[in-house]
């Protein structure tokens, strides 16, 4: 395995990356189960957050939320339309082989390596940064600023909503919401070599659902034909085999009209009239890859699998967990009946464990804060086209939803197809030059709001 050697020489490095290098070394991990969390490195994030932003913690007021939960504000000039900045403080466990591991923090090769630099810590620290750097100039912003930092988004936790109860309670309705998603994302659609940025108008609904088989079980000796691991393997298969239906939301239409200037020549007339012509733009995308496929339909993915506790026993029991990313415009009941018909067998029960709608559209048309979001966007990354999209994840700001109508989902970093790859993968990493570009973009968006 290359490891490549650090870098040494070369301009000292932005501020902000030594305080983004300081919290990747904190593994704050979060757990479904609390038990299993490291309690005392979500306190050492807490207290290295005090340590490199202390304006921030001096002068804007602070409510706890959850465990380790924190929603700041700050007091601008008014409190007419406020704005929220989201992002959260845990990650995902470390998976495979990384080239530098993943909580040492390494520079090498321009760019800082460690889990939680794209998801989500270098969005705390760019917004962090950019908040402490303003309040060194004595910024007061022109609406009240909140600033939310959940502590367990990747496992679907209750901070977020928590924070929503908070600012229900104060009578806060913001403005916009912006929170992680998007990115600028070059080699995001083939043939188009324009970066892309991204911003999630709109997400996918998760729902969470077990395919359950019982059986006898008994010795393996004497195995009998459709045993629960047998009906489990079969209904998989089956569900492989029927995808749900490919539709073309308005974002998905609005994003190839804008993307359609930049497409290879043959692409353009079809992409620039989506709208008109989207059965046959929606095949276009199923064929190009997961990731294009996955913006045209509701998705299905096996992902846990569990029968016999032992090699020579026949399970009595066989399970499935599938995890289903809902598209915008289907319902959760639409998904379990789609399950149901697939399926197809009486013996193969299906249990929800948890279920999420898709969040509704926020509007990006003639839209004065979608606006801002474009404009910002133009001043510190115009080498890229803006548009709004259909994110596929899911994040902390769809529970916001319920108190905004404008929740936007950005990170202002530059993402290569690699490195989007790379999140909840291995060899996490974020550029130097891209984590100062963030920072700048949080700064000017701060300064522009009006």
């Amino acid at each position: 395995m290359h490891h490549a050697a650090p870098d040494t020489a070369g301009p000292v490095p932005h501020r902000a990356v030594s305080k983004l290098q300081a919290l990747v070394r904190l593994p704050t991990v979060s757990h479904r189960d609390p038990a299993l969390v490291d309690v005392a490195a979500f306190d050492a994030l807490l207290g290295e957050l005090e340590r490199q932003f202390p304006l921030l913690h001096q002068r804007l007021e602070l409510t706890r939320v959850g465990s380790h939960g924190l929603l700041f504000r700050w007091a601008g000039a008014d409190d007419a339309r406020p704005v929220v900045l989201m992002a959260h403080l845990d990650v995902v466990p470390v998976e495979g082989t990384w080239t530098h591991p993943a909580f040492d923090g390494v520079i090498a090769d321009g760019q800082l390596w460690g889990r939680g630099t794209l998801d989500d810590k270098g969005c705390v620290v760019g917004i962090c940064e950019a908040v402490e750097t303003l309040l060194e100039r004595d910024f007061t912003p022109a609406q009240d600023l909140w600033l939310s930092f959940g502590c367990d988004e990747e496992v679907m936790g209750s901070t977020a909503q928590e924070a929503v109860r908070v600012l229900t309670e104060r009578g806060v309705h913001p403005w916009f919401v912006v929170d992680e998603g998007g990115a600028v994302a070059s080699g995001a659609f083939p043939g188009v070599t324009t970066p892309v940025a991204v911003v999630g108008v709109t997400e996918k609904g998760v729902t969470s659902v077990e395919l359950r088989a019982e059986g006898r079980g008994g010795h393996a000796s004497t195995p009998a034909r459709m045993g629960p691991t047998a009906r489990i393997a079969r209904a998989i298969m089956r569900l492989e085999r029927t995808p749900f239906a490919p539709s073309l939301p308005a974002p998905t239409v609005e994003l190839l009209r804008r993307l359609a200037p930049h497409a290879p020549r043959a692409l353009r007339p079809v992409m620039a009239h989506g709208s008109r012509i989207a059965p046959v733009l929606t095949r276009a995308l199923v064929a190009a890859g997961p990731e294009s496929a996955a913006m045209t339909r509701t998705t299905a993915a096996v992902t846990t699998l569990s029968g016999s506790p032992a090699l020579n026993v026949i399970a009595a029991q066989a399970r499935a967990g599938v995890n289903v990313r809902t598209m915008v415009g289907d319902t959760v009941a639409g998904v379990l009946s789609h399950l149901r018909r697939a399926v197809d067998d009486e013996h193969v029960h299906i249990d929800v464990i948890e279920s999420g709608e898709p969040s509704p559209i926020s509007p990006f048309l003639d839209d004065p804060a979608f606006a801002l979001l474009e404009a910002t966007i133009a001043e510190v990354f115009p080498e890229a086209v803006a548009s709004p999209y259909v994110m596929m994840a899911a994040t902390d700001s769809r529970h916001f939803t319920e108190i905004c109508e404008r929740v936007y989902r950005f990170a202002p970093f530059r993402m290569s197809k690699a490195q989007r790859e790379s999140i909840h993968s291995f060899d996490e990493r974020i550029g130097l030059d891209d984590l100062v570009d963030g920072v700048r973009w949080y700064t000017t968006l701060i300064e522009r709001i009006r």
